[in-house]
């Protein structure tokens, strides 16, 4: 009885002091300002990395869809010449894909190397092409830029059926009067990238599931950056260039370079210059994934999971909407970290946009991947109900887009993009590279501060949803009164979904209404395919790269 009792008081003491630190936490968020949204260099976990925990006075400019990113980025690299410095990562690199009319990927490229300019690129060496990947394209992308002067390298550095999926671009010049720039996100240098708003699709096209046509639609997104954090970018490529490790310890990659006469060599980036200027009004922090690895990373020797630990600290914060936009979202662990904060704001509303179909049309992987998908959404609508809208994504006329965007932004205050997806795979098990921006300057429209936190709307995060809302509804500039409020957004979004499903129901009926967002619904595998596909998916779709104590403890 005694001791009843004392447990009784001691879980009273216990509730009162949650409660008691819930309060101080809330007032710390309520008082903390924007970085209050931003991991603290400790909150980060990796004390080997040089780049800052954020910098501040940045401009940030979205480019949504890759024919206004690749304009800007042909721009940039076609400024550099003699002394400049070019340095790119990327997933996929197809040297014939067009940056713009009649200027290749291949051409920018080393054009800028015979100007003089370091040119210098690290592509993931990928996986064999019987399994549906690019490495000969890669490796070809490399040998004509070591042609024309510059320098790439095929990189393997990955954990077992992992990948180097960082997609970023830095152009810094010598001339103080050009502007250093970065571009950061989820767009390869790649065929079917170059889409526009219209979302008829890229002529240089790839193979792809029927569904989306001969030339798929394709919506994506970087964001182009100028300040401070350009160096924190270019940061990111010397800690992976400089990294002793062999490129590739599997004998067949080994083999296969020393027949080819391909040197594992790499030369030294020329010393870093000053740091950019201060351009604009935007914090800026870099998010990462790399897994624990051996032999480790120099700049993350026990790994960096700063991606998932940032999603998760903002969506703490969350209070009336998070929009989100990716290419997968099937992990049950990401899902849960959406879950809890629908739990715990009653007031919290939820938009996902996927993609209608995978971009894989492969008896093996696609039951795994649909399993995975349907648990996780399973996990969050369940934990919000109505409040939660899962969507995809048309063309106007009717042909599904493929949506390949990473993009999360929580009560128009903090925004997120990058290459890293909504699944364990991205959280913990390859190298992946996000921007999560918060602007310094305030949006005065009402409602001021959504959240109710006292942080205010933020000009960039508030703009670039509105931005993508004009987009998916059929809105022109200045239609968007009602697409401020997170609320109002939100019965916006649900009525244009609903007018548009039920006219597909019958769309001899009356005109096609504008929008172009369906609600998402998938089919499950058969419960015979499920227990198979379940390990194929644990395994090989969406690998945790985590260390043992961490997946025990379901931390990021």
């Amino acid at each position: 009885m005694i001791l009843q009792r004392l447990r009784r008081t001691v879980d009273d003491v216990a509730r009162r002091l949650g409660r008691t630190i819930d309060s101080l936490n809330e007032q710390a968020l309520t008082f903390d300002s924007a970085h209050g949204w931003f991991l603290s260099a400790e909150e980060r976990g990796n004390p080997d990395t040089r780049i800052s925990a954020w910098t501040e006075n940045n401009r940030v400019t979205p480019l949504v869809h890759g024919k206004p990113y690749f304009e800007a980025l042909e721009r940039a690299v076609r400024s550099a010449g003699d002394g400049d410095l070019v340095l790119f990562t990327d997933w996929r690199g197809d040297p014939e894909q067009y940056l713009t009319d009649g200027v290749t990927v291949e051409d920018a490229l080393t054009d800028a190397a015979t100007r003089g300019a370091t040119v210098k690129g690290m592509v993931w060496r990928s996986h064999i092409k019987t399994l549906g990947y690019t490495g000969p394209k890669n490796r070809k992308l490399a040998q004509r830029l070591e042609d024309a002067g510059g320098e790439a390298i095929l990189d393997q550095r990955v954990l077992t059926l992992g990948s180097h999926h960082q997609k970023f671009v830095v152009v810094r010049y010598r001339d103080d009067t050009k502007t250093d720039l970065a571009f950061v996100g989820g767009i390869d240098l790649a065929r079917a990238r170059r889409d526009d708003a219209n979302h008829f699709g890229d002529p240089v096209s790839r193979p792809f599931p029927p569904e989306y046509g001969e030339t798929p639609a394709w919506h994506d997104m970087q964001v182009q950056i100028e300040g401070p954090a350009v160096r924190d970018v270019e940061d990111v490529f010397r800690e992976r260039w400089d990294d002793p490790a062999a490129l590739s310890r599997l004998p067949w990659h080994v083999l296969s370079d020393v027949l080819r006469g391909v040197s594992s060599e790499r030369t030294p980036i020329p010393p870093q210059g000053a740091d950019p200027a201060n351009a604009g009004t935007c914090a800026v922090q870099l998010l990462r994934t790399y897994p624990r690895r051996h032999p480790a990373y120099p700049f993350a020797t026990k790994g960096e999971f700063s991606a998932a630990r940032a999603y998760a600290k903002a969506l703490r914060r969350a209070r009336r909407l998070i929009y989100v936009e990716d290419q997968y979202l099937w992990s049950v662990d990401v899902a849960r970290v959406f879950a809890a904060a629908l739990r715990r704001s009653p007031d919290l509303r939820l938009i996902v946009v996927v993609p209608k179909y995978l971009d894989d049309d492969s008896p093996i992987t696609i039951p795994p991947a649909l399993l995975g998908h349907s648990a996780a959404l399973d996990v969050i609508r369940d934990a919000g109900e109505d409040r939660v809208l899962v969507l995809d994504l048309e063309n106007d006329r009717g042909i599904p887009v493929y949506v390949h965007s990473k993009v999360c932004i929580v009560d128009d205050v903090w925004a997120a993009v990058g290459s890293d997806n909504f699944n364990r795979r991205s959280w913990t098990h390859d190298s992946e590279l996000t921007a999560a921006i918060v602007d310094e300057q305030r949006d005065e429209r009402a409602p001021a501060d959504p959240g109710g936190l006292g942080d205010g709307a933020r000009v960039f995060a508030r703009e670039l949803r509105l931005e993508l809302a004009r987009e998916h509804l059929g809105r022109a500039e200045g239609e968007d009164d009602d697409l401020i409020d997170p609320a109002s957004f939100f019965d916006a979004v649900r009525a244009s979904v609903t007018r548009l499903d039920e006219w597909h129901r019958a769309p001899g009926a009356a005109p096609r209404p504008p929008g172009r967002l369906r609600q998402h619904n998938i089919v499950v595998p058969p419960q015979w395919q499920q227990r198979m596909a379940a390990v194929v998916y644990r395994k090989f779709i969406d690998p945790d790269g985590r260390p043992l104590r961490m997946r025990l403890r379901r931390r990021f």
